[in-house]
């Protein structure tokens, strides 16, 4: 089969296409034939050498959503049979044609999506959900602060806080409110020209949002301290601005607040199946009611995947970045 092999760490131009073995599933392990990857701030930092796939498996191909078709099952495998459509979360592997994975980790690719289209779902919707309703605890009627709203977690965000009843706040960059605001936002805050900590004070009456889940952290962190209620709880989901921060204890200690860190992608399979299987009760159906859908900012053919990659270096996508492979 054809897949991204990482050779070297530099970037784009790591993101070689070479021939390689096909996976061989496990005896709970669904075989698929990738149709589409949808690409992650971490395949980027794993091209540069930052955030390896935590299986060390070998040869190193990057990838941690895609969508495609059954087409072989293990011996123990009840769930899935040849031609079913899914999709799935991984640690790696995904910018390949083909891909092994445990069943419990997948998905069905809802109807009103399609197969080409199901890979912009899993990791950013998987990763907003956990962090803003299983470890944020956001609930209808209280407030949810996102940063960076137009990303493809900002945008999967948005749509579940207004699918379970919450408000929400985000901050974008000024090219991207309108789009915010377009999926339900109800605040969508300019990081360019406005201070966020003061905005959403205003939007909350003073109170600031229970939940503020941040892919930024560096100085974020110290003013997410700043904006959040009352015992609510800051979700870390990521680093763009750095892991080093300065934080006012004191400010956190009063309020009764917390500082959560969190992954997906390092979980045992055991935690990650169960969040998907929850995931699926849960939140999956909602697509097919038109409650939530995937935000697609481009396409791009395996053969540009590194084009791929620099696009979403500039910053400038709403949404997800996909990439076909078949």
């Amino acid at each position: 089969m054809r897949a991204v092999v990482l050779r070297s760490h530099n970037g784009p131009e790591s993101l070689v296409i070479e021939e390689v073995a096909d996976p061989v599933p496990g005896p709970d392990e669904v075989l698929v034939d990738v149709r589409t990857a949808a690409l992650n701030r971490a395949d980027v930092m794993q091209t540069l050498g930052l955030y390896p796939d935590p299986r060390g498996l070998q040869p190193e191909i990057p990838g941690m959503e895609f969508s495609g078709t059954v087409s072989a099952v293990g011996t123990r495998v009840r769930m899935w049979n040849p031609g079913d459509a899914v999709m799935a979360i991984e640690a790696g592997g995904a910018y390949a044609e083909r891909i092994a994975v445990h069943e419990r980790q997948l998905m069905r690719v809802p109807a009103s999506v399609g197969v080409a289209d199901g890979a912009a779902i899993p990791e950013v919707f998987l990763t907003a959900w956990d962090a803003l309703v299983v470890q944020g605890g956001l609930t209808s009627g209280r407030w949810a602060l996102v940063h960076a709203g137009g990303s493809g977690v900002g945008t999967a965000s948005i749509q579940i806080a207004k699918a379970i009843g919450a408000r929400i706040a985000v901050t974008c960059s000024a090219g991207k409110v309108a789009a915010c605001l377009a999926l339900g936002a109800d605040v969508a805050i300019d990081y360019g020209t406005q201070d966020f900590v003061a905005e959403i004070a205003a939007a909350t009456g003073g109170a600031g949002p229970d939940v503020i889940l941040d892919v930024i952290s560096g100085d974020y962190v110290e003013r997410n301290v700043k904006a959040v209620a009352n015992q609510g709880r800051i979700i870390q989901v990521g680093l763009m601005g750095g892991g080093a921060a300065n934080v006012n204890v004191a400010v956190l200690l009063t309020k009764r607040a917390s500082i959560i860190g969190t992954t997906l992608r390092g979980r045992p399979i055991e935690q990650k199946a169960g969040l998907t299987q929850r995931f699926i009760r849960e939140m999956l159906p909602l697509f097919d009611t038109g409650a939530m859908r995937p935000v697609i900012d481009s396409r791009y053919a395996f053969a540009d995947i590194a084009d791929a990659h620099r696009h979403m270096a500039t910053n400038a996508n709403t949404g997800k970045i996909m990439v076909d492979i078949a």
